[in-house]
């Protein structure tokens, strides 16, 4: 277990600036990981997507990829029944209960699918995913990168890997407290006065050795053609222009 930050000027040189929780920085997190997620910049067109993407998940939908089969997905339309008492999804709600842990379809299929893009036009449901994020993703990605004293990027770098992990191992997954585990047994965070390129690339290391564990994710790229090159940048704020490739595809922001 990590003791008391060490003191001197390098404690939180990463943390220093806005953090990923910035409106515009959030703006920019989310555009990358729909890059990786989705093809796209538009991150704001995702929340109609849904498809089974065969990496037995079942159905991946949603703005970072909610999957019926790991729970995700379920929360999102229990937080819209709330919002939307009666809406075409909620009758869903045992079927996805029913297949979690599993890629089945059962219960689900067309009309679920169908369901699920047309209620992306409506606002309280966009706002279910947004909250999902939120709570599930985002929100403990920030903190806990935050107290490791790491800036915006690896904030971000956090979140990425809460994303596409999730938090706690799986059957044939590693979670992200198993990579982050690696990554501090190689390397001191920033918190702790450690530099942060150095810790930055342990935890990609370590995330690169997680991914080549599954099958489906076997495509390294949203790590080596993206964070790895923002990190060999210094761009620990993520400071514009950022210039990426994913999967072969190249991205670039401009802005703020």
């Amino acid at each position: 277990m990590l003791g008391c930050s060490a003191p001197g000027a390098d404690t939180d040189k990463g943390a220093s600036g806005a953090g990923l929780d910035d409106p515009a920085k959030k703006e920019i997190a989310m555009q990358l990981v729909s890059s990786a997620e989705n093809s796209s910049l538009d991150w704001k067109a995702q929340y109609t997507y849904i498809q089974d993407i065969g990496d037995g998940r079942g159905y991946t939908a949603g703005i970072i990829g909610f999957c019926s089969g790991t729970g995700d997905m379920l929360r999102v339309v229990e937080r819209y029944a709330v919002a939307r008492p009666g809406n075409a999804l909620e009758r869903f709600l045992p079927a996805l209960r029913a297949v979690k842990g599993s890629d089945s379809h059962d219960g689900l299929g067309l009309p679920f699918t169908d369901a699920w893009a047309k209620a992306g036009a409506d606002a309280a449901f966009r706002d279910a995913q947004d909250a999902e994020r939120d709570h599930s993703y985002f929100d403990p990605a920030v903190e806990r990168a935050k107290a490791d004293g790491l800036g915006a990027l690896g904030q971000f770098i956090y979140y990425d890997a809460y994303v596409m992990h999730g938090a706690d191992d799986a059957a044939g997954t590693v979670g992200f407290r198993t990579i982050r585990s690696e990554a501090l047994a190689a390397a001191e965070p920033p918190s702790h006065g450690g530099d942060e390129a150095t810790y930055l690339n342990s935890f990609l290391d370590a995330r690169v050795a997680a991914i080549r564990k599954e099958p489906s994710h076997s495509d390294t790229s949203r790590v080596e053609t993206a964070q790895r090159v923002f990190v060999r940048e210094g761009r620990f704020q993520l400071e514009t222009p950022l210039q990426w490739k994913v999967y072969g595809d190249s991205y670039r922001i401009d802005g703020p």
